[in-house]
């Protein structure tokens, strides 16, 4: 989606723009689009439509405003940033982890916008992970993006393949899943085809859900804001690890795990060739589109039964570029998308999750029997038991790529330990972030 572009009245630009803040008009009103045409340029992760159902219908609320969309994986995204950011800075672009960008100076301060259009106003666990201190330390300080839905991560299962092995509910502890993980194995059905392959590591999505199921979030969210002497290697992580290495070993993931890519999985599981897969609520709309009442979605179980559970759960992260062209207008699109209801329902039923906003901002009726509404009810879940977890990949920029992959990787092929997986991403951790 492309048209010719000019900069908004009284819209910064470039040229004259402060990159340590975002802007307001002369007036003191919030920021607009204007009336003139405009392009923002958007770079986003391929594969999920959200942000292009986001943006058709912000132009047909505001036919002056165009975008440019480029795509790329989200591993791709996580390595080329920094030099996006810098040499071809994009309006809004998907960010992988804010915290070695912000103090780059590569991404606009948005703390005037969020006075102007009241994101101050919202519940403050809503932004504290795209906060950002002078010392790099997520959580507190100025704020440098927003989210365009606040995802979170579970299991999804399949209702048929379930019933099939005695599954009629959602297990209540890890003993009890496991036993249906045996259970789909020995009945020759596949009981998790999750992806791990190429340059990202799936299995970090059972892992940090095991993280939760052993330990405290909080142990975790501390590690991935950087917070002084946090470790990765803990004894509660421990435990996790090697019950992932344990569902390794048992044969519970596909055999071509280490070569199986995202859409793969998606591809087997919505062909009914796994059991359950451990995956994100951003699929949630897509699910109920081509496996309609054939879905159901649960987060993973404590060890004991009646024990509060964690998952990771954090907003679909998007920035402005310290340099961005239309820095106001792009601000703008951000607000709306967390406040107008168009945009709200559009969140809800492609993106499968609750908008940003306002607790008591408009939300759309669902299907009480959709997995959309499953993973709604989660994340409520998650927000009474405070255990939302920042994805252990968002540490640094560099820890997905150069650390938990390859590790991951090494793990599915029986070339690494659950000790030595979190001894060696804790040392990376502590080089990458100069401890």
């Amino acid at each position: 989606m492309t048209a010719a572009a000019c900069s908004t009245p009284g819209e910064t630009t470039s040229d004259d723009q402060d990159p340590t803040a975002g802007s307001t008009s002369a007036s003191g009103a919030a920021p607009t689009c204007g009336s003139d045409p405009v392009v923002l340029s958007t770079y986003i992760e391929t594969g999920f439509p959200l942000p292009k159902s986001l943006s058709e219908e912000f132009t047909k609320q505001y036919p002056n405003v165009t975008f440019d969309i480029r795509e790329d994986q989200f591993a791709v995204i996580t390595q080329n940033a920094p030099r996006v950011l810098a040499d071809d800075p994009p309006d809004l672009m998907r960010l992988p982890q804010v915290s070695d960008l912000a103090t780059d100076g590569l991404l606009l301060n948005l703390d005037s916008y969020a006075t102007a259009f009241g994101w101050d106003q919202w519940p403050a666990s809503q932004l504290s992970q795209m906060r950002v201190d002078d010392e790099g330390r997520r959580g507190d300080g100025p704020l440098y993006a927003m989210g365009l839905n606040q995802s979170m991560t579970g299991v999804f299962y399949n209702l048929d393949l379930a019933a099939q092995i005695g599954m009629t509910e959602a297990p209540t502890t890890l003993a009890e899943l496991d036993g249906y993980l045996q259970k789909a194995k020995d009945a020759g059905i596949t009981p998790m085809a999750q992806f791990n392959g190429g340059a990202t590591g799936g299995l970090a999505f059972p892992l940090q859900a095991l993280m939760a199921s052993y330990g405290d979030p909080a142990e975790i969210n501390a590690w991935t804001f950087q917070q002084p002497d946090a470790t990765i290697d803990t004894p509660e992580t421990l435990l996790a690890a090697e019950h992932l290495d344990g569902w390794i070993k048992a044969g519970y993931f596909a055999d071509d795990i280490n070569s199986l890519d995202y859409s793969t999985m998606m591809s087997r599981f919505v062909a009914g060739e796994s059991l359950l897969m451990f995956n994100g609520d951003w699929e949630s709309g897509n699910l109920d589109t081509q496996m309609p009442a054939n879905v159901g979605f649960f987060l993973l179980p404590p060890v004991e039964e009646g024990g509060e559970v964690g998952a990771m759960s954090a907003p679909l992260t998007y920035g402005i570029a310290a340099t961005a062209e239309h820095p106001d207008c792009a601000a703008f699109f951000l607000d709306w998308v967390a406040t107008n209801e168009e945009a709200r329902t559009i969140g809800v039923e492609i993106g499968g999750s609750r908008p940003m906003g306002p607790s008591d901002a408009f939300m759309p009726e669902v299907d009480a029997n959709s997995v959309t509404s499953a993973t709604l009810a989660a994340g409520t879940t998650i927000g009474e038991d405070d255990g939302a977890m920042e994805f252990i990949a968002n540490a640094t920029g560099e820890i997905y790529a150069k650390s938990w992959t390859p590790e991951l990787q090494k793990l599915a092929a029986g070339q690494q330990t659950p000790a030595g997986l979190l001894t060696d991403v804790q040392a990376d951790y502590e080089e990458q972030i100069g401890g």
